[in-house]
């Protein structure tokens, strides 16, 4: 559904996206992840055609973002960060009027617009001037006027950035509930967003992708991941300790806590060692009061990717 090849786009000597190349198919949410400053919105803003790359392009529905811009906008719904709008504009005159922009008018522009009321569930603010809206219910709106037109593609750009955690939850189950007929690029430098939301994710730093996976297979690059962590009673702590050097596939083992009977346990290259722990201790009668095994942790390889990335640009 959206083809994008060898994208760059600069300002002045400045490179701000350097030549990235990605493919979202029909009925996916990628989350497009980087700090800021990585070149994310800049991408956004290629893809829906608000400014030209320098070289490269894109396809959306198999229109191509220079040649056919006009056709790219009409399928995409763009929620940009901070969406503007009109403040003195009541929601339904708000609404009714970004559907006379995309090209409805009438009765039919006031039934999109009413469409809206349910889907983004607007009720309780909709003949309020927008100005006295909440931030939350602001972000309502914006997502209303990015789906007035029913778009295949929605592009949403930190959605919701500055929002409480009972918004964050509203917001992210419509876009949830959008997902089953549009196809979602979400851009976030928010983690926990990857996990709630996306089935995909590319991460990029200093203008360049620097990793492309589903959030399973970003946790598989922690170091955490499989990691155990344990806790025992302080009196078996040496006995623990002995017993885990002994263990096959074992890396690095940490003793935690103000009590010192937490031990975290770092596999080699990611081995399942949970069963095996489990078995031994059982074996050697210890007593394990808690254990945990970690799927791995994205902030980490997040951290981890992106620093490299600044590094090397550096070197």
């Amino acid at each position: 559904m959206i083809s994008v090849s060898g994208l760059v786009r600069d300002f002045g000597g400045f490179r701000a996206v350097k030549g990235i190349s990605f493919e979202v198919p029909k009925g996916q949410i990628l989350g497009f992840l980087g700090p800021n400053g990585a070149g994310k919105s800049t991408t956004m803003k290629m893809l829906t055609c608000f400014i030209e790359p320098t070289s490269g392009t894109a396809t959306v529905g198999g229109k191509d973002i220079i040649k056919d811009s006009i056709a790219v906008r009409k399928q995409i719904g763009y929620l940009p960060e901070s969406a503007p709008s009109y403040g003195e504009m009541t929601v339904v005159e708000f609404l009714s009027f970004v559907a006379e922009v995309r090209g409805m008018f009438g009765a039919s522009a006031l039934k999109a617009a009413e469409a809206m009321r349910e889907t983004c569930d607007l009720g309780a603010v909709w003949d309020q001037p927008i100005e006295t809206l909440s931030k939350g219910y602001r972000q309502r709106v914006g997502f209303a006027q990015a789906l007035i037109h029913d778009p295949p593609v929605l592009i949403l750009d930190e959605p919701t950035d500055g929002l409480d955690p009972n918004q964050k939850h509203e917001v992210r189950k419509l876009i949830k509930s959008m997902a089953n007929n549009k196809t979602i690029i979400l851009s976030t430098h928010i983690l926990e967003e990857v996990d709630a939301i996306c089935e995909r994710a590319v991460i990029i730093a200093n203008g360049s992708i620097v990793a492309d996976a589903t959030p399973g297979a970003l946790r598989e690059r922690s170091r955490f991941h499989n990691a155990v962590t344990m806790k025992v009673a302080p009196s078996d702590l040496e006995k623990a300790q002995a017993m885990l050097s002994g263990i096959g596939g074992i890396g690095n083992v940490e003793v935690l806590g103000g009590d010192r009977s937490t031990i975290r346990v770092f596999p080699k290259k990611g081995e399942s060692i949970a069963l095996k722990i489990s078995e031994l201790s059982k074996q050697r009668n210890l007593g394990i009061e808690e254990l945990q095994v970690e799927q791995g942790r994205l902030d980490e390889v997040f951290r981890s990717v992106t620093k490299s990335e600044v590094k090397a640009s550096k070197d």
